[in-house]
């Protein structure tokens, strides 16, 4: 097990360095030059060379990039160029807005997926798995951004139930935050859930006809042990991936859902920073996309040992 995590642990630790150089590298690829667009009306040769050696942009890449590192090693990402804030004091007050609405997402997806995927698997060709197959082709083929405004005009505008838009901080009023967030987030799990039940109810079918469920079955076990304790633990496996990738890619997509709700999260802030070429935001940006799906498959990896033991020994989650 110790040289299953190490072996991950190092995996991951290249991952990152690699996506570091090729997220500096990509973001001094983009055309245009933020020197310009600090410059305003002043763009004369004085001023952009002031400019450019005020903050680092005369320097060599290599040493652009280990001046970088240095600093990010030390939790400093620079300041924004255009608004001059740390850019550590904005990701701290967006990033929490992206992470609660990926997190409470993909939660609900996960019950919901899992749930309608053992029930369509285990009702195969009754009314049950008709409805579920249903409900997930519409879950795939109704854009967010329609489902948000219907819900907006609905549930928000006509009966007053959720707020149309805003966001209230976790700890300033628990309940007020839950309030703004549920609408959203249920919007962005709606996609989930569907790819998440299309995935439970593939991997439960193979699993209810292999030999070892057969076998619970001729011992006598309960339908609901045979389900729970040998099916479905054997079907997770494809489940965590699925919500591991998906959770990888809400923390960097759900830019939509926050326009639309008007919440003040990851996905605006990396927008505004490409349009006006702030190379230190897009940095920071860019690399905690990255650094997420790192970690979060890392931990995916160990919940896969955990699932299934003969992992630890062969490290093939196949």
């Amino acid at each position: 097990m110790a040289r299953y995590l190490l072996t991950r642990a190092w995996q991951s630790a290249l991952t990152l360095l690699l996506s570091t150089i090729v997220v500096f590298v990509g973001v001094r690829a983009l055309p245009g030059d933020p020197a310009l667009a600090l410059a305003g009306e002043d763009r004369s040769p004085e001023a952009l060379e002031a400019i450019r050696r005020h903050y680092g942009l005369d320097q060599p890449l290599p040493v652009q990039f280990a001046q970088y590192v240095e600093r990010m090693a030390q939790g400093d990402f620079g300041v924004s160029i255009r608004t001059g804030t740390p850019v550590s004091s904005m990701l701290t007050t967006a990033l929490p807005v992206t992470v609660e609405l990926s997190v409470l997402a993909i939660l609900i997806a996960a019950a919901l997926g899992v749930g309608a995927g053992v029930l369509a698997a285990v009702r195969r060709g009754r009314p049950a798995e008709w409805l579920a197959n249903g409900l997930a082709l519409i879950g795939l083929s109704v854009p967010h951004f329609w489902l948000g405004l219907l819900a907006i005009l609905y549930l928000s505008v006509a009966t007053g139930l959720f707020p149309a838009s805003g966001f209230v901080p976790i700890l300033e009023d628990p309940v007020d935050n839950l309030h703004h967030i549920v609408l959203p987030a249920v919007i962005l799990g709606t996609g989930l859930a569907a790819i998440i039940m299309r995935q439970t109810r593939s991997a439960m079918l193979d699993s209810l006809s292999s030999d070892y469920v057969r076998t619970a079955k001729a011992k006598g076990l309960r339908p609901r042990a045979v389900i729970t304790r040998h099916a479905l633990r054997n079907s997770l496996i494809v489940v965590v991936t699925v919500v591991g990738l998906q959770l990888g890619g809400l923390i960097s997509g759900a830019v939509v859902t926050e326009q639309i709700f008007g919440l003040p999260g990851f996905g605006k802030m990396t927008i505004d920073a490409v349009f006006q070429r702030d190379y230190p935001v897009i940095q920071a940006v860019v690399l905690l996309t990255a650094a997420a799906y790192i970690v979060i498959n890392f931990f995916v990896d160990l919940l896969y040992s955990v699932i299934d033991p003969r992992i630890r020994v062969t490290g093939d989650p196949a």
